[in-house]
């Protein structure tokens, strides 16, 4: 209980403090946009390996020379727990919107740095909108920032670390409108964080994996009619490995 008190404490200090930074970084923007962007990425992965440092979280990392640097790509993972997206997001080498479920949009404060930090607001009972969004995403990684979806649509309850849910072939429309690079993640015991023992947060230890660079304009016919199905399968066998690797 301490850890998640620890934690709360900090990030009610860090959005105190994040009001300085956006002043400040509002101020650099009318100069330089790119700049301003990137200072706030930074300030955000900062707060998100402190709270993995006071969550006890350690995370081992394998396959990340995979991930392009210069070039935009679409992060897919498996969707396990909320620490998903602070594991990840912390690692990111450049500029990188998440796709979020449309509820986030109402936490105020939150929501002012997602929309800095260029994320998206997917709502998922409206169609319309939700191609609009889609359409955004296109447009921002033409303009050379990564996105990151988990194509589960919410995260898996199951107990078994390789079970997911169907994978939206939605998700992919960006990777497949814009050509970019798809970066299959997998993550194992990230639910061991928080999800199996709420309101603890325990000490654990977790995989991250990335894949190959995934093309799909190099898939045949085939594997480009089922994306979805095809990224992940590739993920399912990078979960199998990685529990392979700790029998």
């Amino acid at each position: 209980m301490i850890r998640t008190i620890l934690i709360l404490v900090f990030l009610v200090l860090f959005f105190l403090i994040g009001i300085l930074i956006w002043g400040v970084t509002w101020i650099i923007g009318r100069f330089d946009p790119y700049k301003q962007d990137l200072i706030c990425l930074r300030a955000v992965q900062f707060a998100f390996r402190v709270v993995l440092l006071i969550s006890g979280v350690t995370v081992d990392v394998y396959g990340e020379e995979h991930v392009p640097k210069d070039e935009a790509v679409l992060y897919i993972g498996n969707h396990r727990g909320l620490y998903d997206t602070v594991i990840t997001y912390a690692r990111c080498p450049r500029l990188t919107g998440y796709v979020a479920k449309d509820s986030m949009r109402k936490i105020p404060f939150l929501r002012i740095w997602m929309k800095r930090l260029h994320c998206l607001f997917l709502d998922r009972t409206d169609i319309k909108a939700g191609m609009k969004t889609i359409l955004i995403g296109i447009d921002q990684m033409k303009n050379g920032i990564s996105m990151c979806i988990f194509p589960e649509g919410t995260r898996s309850l199951s107990e078994r670390e390789t079970q997911m849910l169907p994978f939206k072939e939605g998700s992919f429309k960006m990777a497949e409108k814009t050509g970019c690079a798809i970066i299959p993640m997998a993550m194992v015991h990230t639910a061991d964080i928080f999800e199996k023992h709420v309101p603890f947060v325990k000490r654990t230890r977790v995989t991250l994996t990335y894949g190959e660079p995934i093309y799909v304009k190099q898939l045949d016919k085939e594997q480009r009619k089922h994306l979805g199905s095809y990224v992940q399968d590739v993920i399912r066998g990078m979960l199998e490995e990685q529990l392979k690797e700790e029998l």
